[in-house]
């Protein structure tokens, strides 16, 4: 028996938090022979009793007040026009030491890390950790600097240089629109000088692992593909007409869908792509049936100043449970992903576990989820022309939607079944228990 410990700054919030609870889910009820499995959070949002939730043990209580204090010092004066959020993962918590004590006693065997936050663990008390290291990148940071993604927009103004984490970074290579200390190289030296020590990476994505694999502080680390699995009995497909009357949407009218957890408001997930794409698509099917065309959305409800996405909207909000998400991707005719960059986003499983084709950009992750002519369609990154066209043929096209529907419910069968994942997770575990005990 493998005792195996996931590390995470929370059990359900957000979609990096989902997705580490669904992989220590997946191993809690496939592999009980093989895998005991524990997940340790700060902020615990669940009654699973399988969670361990809090501030890390013996953790003086002044410290508890301070530490979340003093994490907020190193962005002091620092100035990004990148909206992605900087964590430094400074100082010291304290989880590292109760993580050493439980290994040196022998109830840990692994420690799996996942999305961290100041909060949590240090970059320094990463590098003491004393037994084997696990860590699954649900998006760039642990090879980035402070950043949790790195620059998207190369112009020969703010970005004339290839993306930071490839070439060290070096201070020629800083964007002009940053001011202040240099905080993401300050991050990145500190990873370099703490972690001395080889971890096993996991890449939910293809494009995860390149940018693993450019990356001048992990391109030599054993780095695994292994997408994130998702529940095929809760995220499955159901009648349409059902769906929407019970949603209180358009009976007979097409509709699309666009979810992110923070909705419209985060660039990266691509809203005024969005916009331009509908825009488009409105002025195109003026006078034709698809003129009835709706939208709905869903993290966020419906702002002061709504943006104009050509078509009526639904506004939905943030929706906790898993029910009502499964019911407004049966909804939709398509689920759409604008975003300038995503590792391997839940939306997109969950849409095509509930038989939903999705139109997005052929970036990142996106290749992973879609079949593109199959399950749905990848089109030109960032052209919002491309992108108002593929929803188009498709909603145009019924017969070939029901089959791109079939599709994608039989590739996420295939690809991102709990029993799968959780096996790839436990092989992967019993070979670096393995290696790590060769090596002492």
């Amino acid at each position: 028996m493998i005792n195996v410990v996931h590390v995470a700054s929370s059990d359900l919030y957000g979609g990096a938090a989902r997705a580490c609870y669904r992989i220590h889910r997946s191993l809690v009820e496939n592999q009980q022979v093989r895998v005991s499995t524990h997940l340790r959070v700060i902020s615990r949002h669940s009654d699973d009793t399988s969670v361990i939730g809090g501030p890390p043990l013996n953790q003086h209580p002044l410290w508890r007040i301070l530490q979340p204090r003093l994490s907020r010092l190193p962005l002091h004066h620092f100035r990004s026009n990148n909206p992605i959020w900087h964590s430094s993962l400074w100082p010291d918590t304290g989880l590292g030491s109760e993580l050493n004590r439980s290994y040196l006693r022998g109830a840990i065997d692994i420690v799996h890390l996942h999305w961290l936050s100041n909060e949590t663990i240090s970059i320094e008390e990463i590098g003491r950790l004393q037994m084997p290291l696990v860590w699954t990148l649900h998006d760039q940071w642990a090879f980035c600097g402070a950043e949790h993604y790195a620059e998207s927009t190369f112009d020969a103004v703010s970005m004339p240089h290839p993306e930071r984490y490839t070439c060290s970074y070096r201070s020629d290579s800083r964007p002009i629109d940053e001011l202040g200390p240099d905080l993401n190289r300050r991050t990145w030296k500190r990873k370099r000088r703490a972690w001395r020590r080889q971890m096993q990476i996991v890449c939910p994505s293809t494009w995860m692992a390149d940018c693993v694999q450019r990356s001048s502080i992990m391109s030599s680390w054993p780095t695994h593909v292994i997408p994130n699995p998702i529940d095929l009995k809760v995220w499955s497909p159901c009648d349409k007409f059902q769906a929407r009357k019970f949603l209180g949407l358009p009976l007979e009218h097409p509709l699309l869908l666009f979810g992110a957890m923070d909705g419209l408001a985060d660039p990266r997930k691509g809203a005024d792509l969005l916009s331009e794409a509908l825009l488009r698509l409105h002025n195109d099917v003026s006078g034709t049936p698809l003129d009835k065309t709706e939208l709905i959305v869903f993290g966020q409800s419906r702002p002061a100043t709504p943006m104009d996405l050509g078509f009526p909207v639904h506004y939905f909000g943030r929706l906790y449970d898993d029910i009502s998400l499964r019911l407004l991707y049966a909804a939709a005719d398509l689920f759409l992903i604008p975003s300038r960059q995503d590792n391997l986003p839940n939306t997109g499983l969950e849409a095509h576990a509930c038989g939903t084709p999705i139109v997005a950009f052929h970036c990142g992750g996106m290749s992973d989820i879609v079949d593109n002519g199959k399950t749905g369609l990848l089109v030109q990154s960032f052209s919002s022309i491309d992108f108002a066209y593929a929803i188009r043929q498709l909603l145009s096209d019924s017969v070939r939607l029901r089959s791109f529907a079939a599709s994608s419910r039989i590739r996420a069968e295939r690809l991102w079944s709990s029993r799968n994942i959780s096996g790839l997770y436990a092989d992967l575990y019993a070979q670096t228990v393995d290696a790590h005990t060769v090596r002492h």
